[in-house]
């Protein structure tokens, strides 16, 4: 679970912050001076710190300017009222994350602490090569699990380029372990202790994009009423990380060319120009040399991208390191519930390799991780291996009768309810209401609901971040 430490001299917006985040969410300290604030952070590590600009005793801008020396990696969000912007921007500058302004919207705040929770475990979060597909020892690590001749060609392609500054190229199918790969590159370069942000282009829709990476000035837009800094001057002297830019617009193509190219950017509706010093790796599935032929990708952006391009296989071409990342799931999930290490049968394990793993590592991580919610003794059975099928959809299940006269039901009600209403559709609204029961009766613990939902933990990290919030009490 995250912790947060708020340091304001107000005790009443201390209180509303602890509301607003949740305490099921995310761990909460609170400290009433920058003083107090840096000794707290002494005595124990932050995932994100929330602090207000001005306090009395050490302004904000000290207390940054210690908090960065202590670990530069940590979020910082800067809390400041209208009228002080311009403060905010320089203390982002200097190192701090992002800022919010007084009097705080309840959506922005839960969305802003959110990401820099993300971006905290994606700097922190060790990520760990083993091709014999240990488990770390260590809670705050991820491993790439792997000893087949592609993996261990990936492995010394990560080796050769994460100490230059050169920008890489992750090409692969979904769910094969890119990000893992970026993170692998970043952890190990000289910006190690610089930021590491990440943007998923394919998920942010194009009219926010731009805003997202390059940022925007205030009145550029409708919504525009404050000026903002984007990732490119947020990970000033670190790296960015741009997955599926395949899906990129060809607008935004050529302000990534530009910033390649000549190292600068400029805000959305403003002139200045911004020299920014930034790494860039990028990742998609997509074929980029097929799509640059046919001109839905800029041809010199693909070139300048491909300076060092590190292809992850599908799972079909590494059937070899099945039995590996088998093993590798079963032992991290045994150990995270506390459970003995559950064996798996040998006919369990023929089901697996013969299946066609369109989803890959993804797909492999979610089957065993529901096989072993299903799996009471110490012994996985073939039973409890459930795949899908040739066209892609999950094995077909069948209901009991009453379950079954009971979702007929459901449906029912459900269609009365919703039927006409667009902004509002069933499975978004039931998805939804899915994830907030099993995190409240989980207790916030999402390694717990996920398996409630037959769902791996990042699968449902990926939905939270969809929604763009965690997901609040009732009545917040």
């Amino acid at each position: 679970m995250p912790r947060v430490l708020i340091i304001d001299d107000d005790r009443n917006l201390r209180f509303a912050f602890r509301r607003v985040l949740d305490a099921k969410t995310y761990t909460i300290d609170e400290a009433g001076t920058g003083e107090e604030g840096l000794a707290m952070v002494r005595s124990q590590p932050y995932d994100v710190i929330l602090l207000d600009l001005r306090m009395p005793g050490m302004s904000g801008m000290e207390v940054l300017e210690k908090l960065l020396e202590l670990d530069s990696r940590t979020p910082v969000i800067m809390m400041t009222a209208f009228g002080v912007t311009d403060t905010a921007i320089q203390a982002i500058k200097l190192g701090a994350y992002d800022f919010v302004l007084k009097p705080f919207e309840i959506d922005e705040i839960q969305r802003v602490v959110h990401h820099a929770a993300e971006a905290r475990r994606m700097m922190s979060r060790r990520v760990e090569v083993d091709e014999d597909a240990g488990v770390p020892e260590a809670p705050d690590a991820d491993t790439l699990v792997g000893r087949s001749r592609a993996m261990q060609e990936v492995y010394k392609q990560i080796g050769r380029v994460a100490q230059s500054d050169a920008g890489v190229l992750i090409t692969g199918p979904s769910g094969s372990g890119k990000e893992l790969v970026a993170r692998a590159i970043y952890q190990h370069s000289r910006r190690a202790d610089k930021p590491f942000l990440a943007v998923n282009c394919a998920a942010i829709p194009e009219g926010l994009l731009e805003s997202e990476l390059f940022g925007h000035e205030r009145g550029s837009f409708t919504s525009a009423d404050h000026k903002r800094l984007g990732k490119f001057e947020r990970a000033d002297k670190g790296t960015l990380f741009l997955d599926e830019i395949g899906d990129m617009s060809a607008v935004t193509q050529a302000k990534i060319l530009r910033v390649l190219q000549e190292g600068v950017i400029e805000r959305v509706g403003g002139a200045e120009v911004i020299e920014v010093d930034v790494r860039i790796i990028a990742a998609t599935h997509r074929d980029l040399p097929r799509l640059a032929h046919e001109g839905a990708f800029r041809e010199d952006l693909y070139y300048r991208l491909n300076t060092f391009t590190i292809h992850l296989p599908p799972l079909s071409e590494r059937l070899d390191d099945i039995p590996l990342l088998v093993r590798y799931f079963i032992e991290r999930e045994c150990r995270r519930d506390g459970r003995p290490i559950v064996h798996m049968l040998p006919e369990a394990m023929e089901k697996l390799m013969g299946h066609h793993w369109r989803g890959n590592v993804r797909e492999l991580e979610n089957v065993i991780s529901r096989a072993l919610i299903v799996t009471t003794g110490n012994t996985l059975l073939p039973e409890a291996i459930v795949l899908a099928d040739a066209a892609g959809q999950a094995a077909k299940v069948s209901l009991p009768t009453g379950d079954a006269e009971l979702l007929d039901l459901v449906f029912e009600r459900l269609t009365q309810r919703f039927a006409g209403n667009p902004d509002q559709p069933i499975l978004s609204v039931l998805e939804r209401e899915m994830l907030t029961r099993a995190l409240k009766r989980e207790d916030g613990n999402q390694v717990q609901a996920a398996k409630l939902l037959g769902m791996s933990r990042q699968t449902l990290r990926n939905r939270l971040v969809e929604e763009d919030s965690p997901l609040p009490d009732e009545g917040m």
